[in-house]
């Protein structure tokens, strides 16, 4: 069996005192005590044992503990080492098998706890090292929403934001210092949000409530047209809808988007699970500004965006399991490169909306398989005092998946 030689232990903010003795034990016994200055500081004066204390970044700390492999070491962390805790990035280094966790509650259950919220029906987000803009996806008529804060000001900040987006009625709890004998409850309504004296350690509680006619955005395929700041270089909303139902985006998974335009398709594939990644290919100056105005206002900061034209702007990004080509469909060798990279059970979906770009995608068909498909919207216009249907450009879309009949297909193969 391996030897369990690393222990992470909760602690709440009641301290050593509030653990139980399994957890005091493994404290106890340890050779090496890891944590915050805040965690260490809670230690006798006259402990001797050596002492980590976290670095940045936190990697050089994680190597630091390896060095020591084989000692007997505890990391002392906060609440639940699980939940957006450090207890996630030391499993990217050292297997559970050599780990003993001993949890404290979390911020969010000790949130529910104190405002009678069933932790099953709410989101949650951590905005710890992390951009406020991924609060924008979260915010919807009725949601509960439960944030990690960065230190004092991400209350304001938070506010701010649900105003700027028409949520200016939501209400706003903040509980600092939970399950000690400094706990404090702080209410307010996001509009009328003041800067006040807060502490760095803090948690934020917000009942999402729309302004009169506000709604928020639907997290399914079809954002609105007006949703995106762009030159015309748009998805249209239906057709959008329909590119992502064939991407079929799931949690975890990693999209191409190559000739990206305003970032819609990715920044939509994105919003569809907060684990889903996309990459973002454009050419365009402007273009490439407009993709990360977009992704910040609609809640998708961590949207990769790369400069550069296919296919040579693909060359070592990591492997996709969908690839959406939006633009640059004639570029010589794209498609080769692109069949090449996806992994069997990978989708490919491309839209073309000229002539040059239809011989292509018949091609590829001809060659591979797959499906094509004709999409063409009308949308009712005012003309004169009555109403007609205005036509947008028809769009032909190819969609394929690729299976082990063609695993390693070349146009020269």
């Amino acid at each position: 069996m391996v030897k369990k030689w690393l222990s992470i232990v909760g602690i709440g903010e009641d301290g050593l005192e509030g653990l139980n003795n399994i957890a005091l034990s493994l404290i106890n016994h340890a050779e090496i005590i890891v944590g915050g200055s805040r965690h260490l500081s809670m230690l006798r004066k006259d402990d001797l044992r050596e002492k980590l204390t976290w670095k940045s970044p936190i990697d050089t700390s994680i190597t630091e503990i390896l060095q020591h492999q084989g000692k007997s070491i505890c990391v002392l962390a906060s609440g639940n080492p699980m939940c957006y805790g450090i207890g996630n990035t030391i499993l990217r280094h050292i297997d559970i098998s050599e780990i003993t966790i001993i949890p404290a509650p979390s911020t969010f259950s000790l949130i529910c706890a104190r405002l009678g919220w069933s932790l099953t029906e709410v989101e949650t987000l951590s905005l710890c090292g992390r951009s406020p803009a991924l609060l924008q996806s979260y915010i919807y008529r009725g949601a509960k929403l439960l944030i990690l804060s960065e230190g004092k000001n991400t209350p304001k900040m938070v506010a701010d934001i649900l105003t700027k987006r028409g949520f200016g009625g939501s209400k706003i709890t903040v509980l600092e210092r939970m399950g000690g004998i400094q706990e404090r409850l702080i209410k307010g309504i996001a509009a009328t949000w003041e800067d006040m004296e807060i502490a760095d350690l803090n948690a934020i509680a917000v009942d999402c409530i729309p302004d009169p006619g506000m709604t928020g955005f639907s997290r399914l395929p079809g954002l609105p047209d007006n949703a995106y700041h762009h030159d015309g270089q748009l998805t249209k909303r239906e057709v959008r809808a329909v590119t992502l139902s064939t991407l079929a985006p799931k949690p975890g998974e990693l999209l191409w988007d190559i000739g990206a335009g305003c970032g819609s398709i990715s920044i939509e594939w994105m919003r569809s699970h907060s684990r889903c990644r996309a990459i973002a290919i454009e050419q365009s100056a402007s273009r490439l500004q407009y993709i990360a105005n977009n992704a910040t206002a609609l809640g998708t900061p961590n949207l990769q965006i790369i400069n550069g034209t296919s296919p040579a702007a693909l060359k070592d990004l990591h492997q996709p399991n969908a690839i959406f080509i939006g633009g640059g469909v004639t570029s010589e060798g794209l498609f080769d490169i692109c069949w090449d990279i996806l992994p069997i059970g990978g989708r490919l979906v491309a839209n073309v909306v000229t002539i040059e770009g239809e011989q292509k995608l018949f091609a590829w068909r001809d060659q591979i398989g797959g499906e094509l498909i004709r999409i063409a919207i009308q949308r009712a216009e005012p003309i004169g005092k009555f109403s007609g249907w205005r036509a947008i450009a028809p769009v032909t879309q190819w969609v394929v998946i690729k299976n082990s009949q063609f695993p390693n297909y070349t146009q020269n193969g």
